[in-house]
């Protein structure tokens, strides 16, 4: 069992679910961003995903890729990012996963790519601009060692949803909305709906849910047809207009935590 996967599973017996908080590496501060990502964990996020700033990324509505490109302004790169992780992994043991795009990695080098992302400390990868037909040609020996975590969504037929489940490492990435994230969701029935197919599909892997949560309420609702929850959004919006010492954006994080146990 991979080591994210095992972790999750760990959790779950003591009926807590997971709480996966997503931050922009290098955001809102390039020279504290290390010293975020700690306080973050310590304050109750079980895993950090530390998404790595991309010009175009596709999946992010307008507040990741704000903090993306403020990021990008600033000069962090896939190797801060590195370094970054290599940092954060000095004062936790709790999952780290990076999260980004294929051109970055591409320019980069596959294989650089992996072999510094396991030497930084590094447990998973997502890379959602990946479908799954290209998974075997990008995803190559080099990745051994790190998880590959795909993403499922409300158009994702069920026979499709069983190719991802299978293909899938560390747990599978269930988007709650056909949207960006930040999105909000129109109508909660049909998506407790998918959710609830959903999870009954998957079979190989844990599951967490992602986009368009982002309170307390949000992860109530969702928290029963799922593993744990992914937080990215909320989590970016607070950090724009916190305190030096990111009082609110922790006061967020307990919150959310206590809503999951």
């Amino acid at each position: 069992m991979s080591f994210i996967a095992d972790f999750i599973s760990k959790k779950n017996e003591t009926k807590e679910k997971i709480l996966s908080i997503f931050l922009t590496a290098g955001f809102p501060d390039k020279t504290r961003f290390a010293e975020l990502a700690v306080k973050v964990l310590d304050a109750g996020a079980d895993m950090l995903e530390i998404g790595f700033p991309f010009s175009d990324p596709l999946a992010d509505g307008p507040t990741i890729q704000h903090s993306s490109q403020i990021a990008l302004e600033n000069g962090v790169n896939l190797k801060k990012t590195f370094a970054y992780a290599a940092e954060i992994r000095k004062h936790t043991q709790k999952p780290l996963i990076m999260m980004g795009y294929a051109n970055p990695v591409l320019s980069y080098g596959v294989k650089k790519f992996a072999d510094d992302a396991k030497a930084a400390g590094v447990n998973g990868l997502i890379i959602p601009d990946i479908p799954i037909e290209e998974y075997d040609n990008f995803f190559d020996e080099s990745f051994d060692g790190l998880d590959t975590i795909l993403l499922i969504t409300p158009t994702t037929t069920d026979a499709r949803i069983k190719l991802i489940d299978e293909k899938s490492s560390g747990f599978v990435y269930c988007v709650s909305i056909s949207g960006t994230t930040g999105s909000s969701n129109k109508s909660i029935s049909s998506t407790l709906d998918f959710l609830k197919n959903t999870y009954s599909t998957v079979r190989n892997n844990k599951m967490l849910v992602g986009f368009g949560i982002s309170n307390e309420n949000d992860v109530k609702t969702f928290a029963p047809h799922c593993d744990g929850v992914i937080v990215g959004s909320a989590v970016i919006k607070s950090l724009m207009n916190d305190d030096p010492n990111y009082s609110n954006t922790i006061d967020l994080i307990k919150k959310l935590k206590s809503s999951l146990i």
